[in-house]
């Protein structure tokens, strides 16, 4: 998604200043002012957050004290020459948003120059639109050389002496002569970077199964890691073609629930896996986590089935089996809400008609029915309705 402003207007615009805003663009980095109607006269103005294409942003320090907004163009510290951002932080948001970044040194944090001027914004036009052409021809180049790796996008810095070229590879990759082609032609200072399959997915975009378009592209700018562990905390199948997304990695919002899920299984007891009663071992299943049930599979008479116990009926059990003690009657479903479920059940339930509604018989078409086909009449009536006469004495 790119969300920086193309076509700009410069009718406000002079040699020293432009106000123009870009409050109101459509990105994922935007930063919500929950303290905005909270006027703190005292609060601070010095560091600022800047954000550039739609995965980059930093702090850096307003040192001039220029009076900035959120949303203004701004032209920033970079090396070489200067880069052109919009702000995103202002005030004491700014500084919650420092806290985020690891191994942050206040003497390495860059200045801000000034608010762009009409040729800041010019120029900073004229390199995003060299950005797709530069990124195909690199492809391009790549090709030729054989390098098994793929340019996903490239981003120009404000004054277009330099741009940074995001890729993807599974291996190392030697692109020294790559990079001697690329700076012959482009005549800029080059630099790679590497990013994962979630970066790739979240530049290019795309819809999830969810019906939504991906949490990569609209508002996540961290990635955390996402285990298999995280799917059988939560009961679900380990199908590894409905767990991976887009990017075919583990989803994202697997980690969403999964603190939900920790603390509700605090209540499940520890080393249940087995449970040993007269009526046989019952080995654990899968837990209905918000019900506080446990499914067991038991044989009874050599036909395996499927129990549900609560909890609490659980961890009596297990302490039993500590105590040696085998308990008896533990599956007879005395308890209102308990069912047994058997393997034949499970695999009916999975039938493609499971959701059809079932037919009601029309008695009154039965009856219509049988008229048009005729009944026969009554044996004891002739043909042109007069009585048949019987044998019987007893009528006579």
């Amino acid at each position: 998604m790119e969300d920086r402003i193309i076509n700009i207007p410069t009718d406000n615009c002079d040699e020293n200043y432009c106000s123009f805003s870009a409050k109101g663009c459509c990105n994922k980095l935007n930063v919500y002012d929950w303290l905005a109607d909270i006027n703190d006269p005292l609060a601070q103005s010095r560091y600022v957050e800047v954000r550039f294409k739609n995965t980059r942003k930093g702090i850096y320090e307003n040192n001039l004290d220029l009076p900035l907004q959120v949303g203004d163009i701004v032209a920033v510290e970079s090396s070489p020459g200067h880069d052109i951002g919009i702000v995103s932080a202002i005030g004491q948001i700014a500084c919650y948003q420092m806290r985020k970044i690891k191994n942050l040194r206040l003497a390495e944090i860059k200045k801000i120059y000034r608010k762009a001027r009409a040729n800041d914004i010019k120029k900073w036009q004229e390199a995003i639109a060299l950005e797709r052409p530069t990124m195909l021809r690199t492809r391009e180049l790549a090709e030729e050389l054989g390098l098994s790796m793929k340019i996903g996008d490239t981003e120009f810095q404000g004054d277009k002496t330099k741009a940074i070229f995001y890729y993807i590879a599974e291996e190392r990759v030697d692109f020294r002569e790559l990079i001697k082609r690329m700076a012959e032609e482009f005549h800029i200072r080059i630099e790679m970077k590497q990013i994962g399959a979630r970066q790739e997915a979240g530049r290019i975009g795309g819809i999830g199964p969810c019906g939504r378009e991906l949490c990569c592209t609209t508002w996540m700018s961290d990635f955390n890691s996402v285990s298999t562990n995280s799917a059988r905390l939560q009961e679900l199948t380990l199908n590894p073609q409905k767990l991976a997304g887009q990017c075919s990695k583990l989803k994202c919002c697997l980690n969403y629930e999964l603190g939900v899920y920790l603390d509700a299984r605090k209540d499940f007891p520890e080393n249940a896996s087995v449970l040993r009663t007269k009526e046989g071992e019952a080995h654990h299943i899968k837990n209905d986590i918000f019900k506080k049930q446990m499914y067991y599979e038991v044989r009874i008479n050599d036909i395996p089935t499927i129990k549900i116990l609560d909890v609490d009926t659980v961890k009596n059990i297990v302490e039993q089996n500590r105590n040696g003690i085998l308990p008896e009657n533990v599956f007879e479903m005395q308890k209102t809400g308990s069912r047994s479920i058997s393997y034949t059940d499970e695999l009916n339930s999975e039938s493609i008609t499971r959701f059809d509604k079932a037919k009601k018989q029309n008695k009154n078409k039965n009856r219509n029915k049988g008229k048009k086909q005729g009944k026969p009449q009554d044996s004891h009536q002739k043909q042109d309705g007069t009585p048949k006469p019987t044998n019987d004495k007893n009528e006579q």
